[in-house]
């Protein structure tokens, strides 16, 4: 049987990027690793990801939690760079 952590490791992502997916669909964090790693086999799934972190830092903004926007947005920095794609 297969672990969370195992799942973690088959998506490519890391775990703060599935938690971003999660929070973003509503998803258990399985099901979002899942969902990351189809992403990931996509042409456009690391433009898709970085959207989806986006959306998930202005709802923390929204509604004034500027800690987590933080952590976010260094979530996304990360992202971006280990997938060679631009922050902007």
């Amino acid at each position: 049987m297969l672990t969370y952590e195992d799942c973690v490791g088959l998506s490519e992502l890391t775990a703060d990027e599935i938690d971003a997916i999660a929070e973003h669909e509503h998803i258990p964090a399985i099901v979002a690793a899942e969902m990351g790693r189809y992403l990931m086999t996509t042409q456009d799934g690391s433009t898709v990801l970085k959207r989806i972190i986006l959306d998930d830092i202005e709802a923390a903004r929204e509604r004034g939690d500027s800690l987590h926007a933080a952590c976010l947005r260094m979530v996304l920095r990360d992202f971006c760079k280990r997938s060679h794609i631009s922050v902007d």
